[in-house]
């Protein structure tokens, strides 16, 4: 339809401006308004499709990748709240409030469930365990909360002889992985 087509190897890969050249010359080859009106509609769609998003949307089930972006975003997140000491004031300060404890993990859960759905995560119905619970949601959680536990427990910043306190701790640490790990699996390569 366009100049490109006679000369093959002559320009780089076509993009999204040579499809709006071609639904252009399309729209002058059709005859019918409501043709007309399918290609305009398509070029706007063409055009919208163009923007970069900074949330990547998710187009498949949670696999081996996925969570490997995850544990990227976890750690690189998280080793800041393991070796600063705050976090471990955080959580002692919170470790005998019920409330607070539960405000912090409900906190967490939030962020990270607002995440997923900027990047629509809920869309991809091969993704739900028994057709209900998003694999995704549960993987992202499983692997900061395991490894706040574990880098924790490992390079001794918590002490399990007060375990509601080493809780608390690990708790803060899993909500900030928790961010890490969500955001590592939706941002676009």
């Amino acid at each position: 339809m366009t100049e490109r087509d006679g000369r093959p190897g002559d320009e780089p890969e076509p993009d999204i401006d040579d499809v709006l050249d071609d639904l252009e010359a399309l729209e002058e080859l059709v005859d019918r308004p409501e043709e007309r009106e399918q290609v305009r509609e398509t070029m706007r769609t063409a055009r919208r499709a163009n923007r970069p998003r900074v949330v990547g949307r998710i187009r498949d089930a949670f696999d081996l990748r996925d969570a490997g972006e995850a544990v990227v975003g976890a750690f690189l997140f998280g080793i800041p709240m393991i070796v600063e000491g705050g976090t471990q004031e955080i959580g002692e300060a919170i470790a005998h409030s019920p409330v607070a404890v539960a405000l912090t993990g409900a906190f967490g859960f939030v962020v990270v469930l607002g995440v997923l759905h900027a990047a629509q995560f809920g869309a991809v119905e091969a993704d739900l365990i028994a057709g209900v619970v998003p694999r995704r949601l549960v993987g992202i959680l499983a692997i900061s909360g395991g490894m706040a536990v574990g880098l924790m427990t490992l390079w001794r910043r918590v002490d399990w002889s007060q375990p509601e306190v080493a809780a608390a701790q690990c708790l803060v640490t899993a909500v900030v992985m928790g961010v890490g790990a969500s955001l590592g699996d939706v941002l676009p390569e």
